[in-house]
């Protein structure tokens, strides 16, 4: 019998997805078939972008736009949770299990777990993509999706070549577990993540860490 860890999948929704509604609609159809045992982790979207623009415009220092970069990702985890029901907000690692096991699926408020951590750098190069995989190790989660508003990248796209091309953040690699795999999905990919959960089949879209370089989150 699989283990929770191994029955836990971690899926962060990019935030650039907020801007096309009907494929916002499609994902959310998908992560349905997830209760009870999807986390999900929201990007910061326009809500992060207004965070970017307002400390270049302001000029205050990386430690508040990086709480309030996580303030952003729960505006946004908040507004999923209006647009779909089974959708809950959850904050602590107790509360995310508690959902899961009521048949929800909890949205994370990362503010509480993640503002002064020592593990977690107050930098833009820290995202909602590191966070997620930040999470999946504090859950032992064996599996993490990244949707994103980009096309699924090639299978067993290496890590350098994600962060060069922008698809994940500079820190990414430090955070994802050793254990946890790792998969990008792009627009007209929701069938996929649907299809996935209800069968336990394997995504597309891996990405291929480089395990030397990481430092695997306490």
């Amino acid at each position: 019998m699989a283990s929770p860890a191994q029955n836990l999948w971690v899926v962060k929704i990019g935030g650039s997805v907020a801007g096309a509604p009907d494929l916002l609609r499609g994902w959310l159809a998908a992560l349905a078939g997830g209760t009870g045992r999807v986390v999900l982790v929201p990007g910061g979207g326009p809500f992060a972008d207004a965070v970017r623009d307002a400390q270049a415009g302001l000029g205050f220092d990386d430690g508040t736009a990086h709480h309030l970069a996580l303030l952003a990702m729960e505006q946004y985890g908040r507004a999923l949770c209006a647009l779909a029901g089974g959708l809950v907000p959850a904050a602590s690692l107790a509360d995310l299990t508690a959902r899961r096991l009521e048949g929800r699926i909890p949205v994370w408020m990362p503010v509480p777990l993640t503002l002064g951590a020592p593990d977690v750098p107050a930098s833009w190069d820290v995202t909602s993509d590191s966070l997620s995989a930040w999470l999946a190790g504090r859950l032992r989660a064996r599996r993490l999706v990244l949707i994103k508003s980009a096309p699924r990248p090639r299978e067993g796209l290496p890590l350098r070549e994600a962060v060069a091309g922008d698809l994940v953040d500079p820190a990414f690699g430090r955070f994802l577990p050793p254990d946890c795999t790792a998969s990008c999905l792009g627009p007209g990919d929701a069938g996929l993540l649907a299809a996935a959960l209800a069968e336990g089949a394997e995504l597309p879209g891996r990405l291929a860490p480089e395990r030397a370089r990481r430092l695997a989150p306490a």
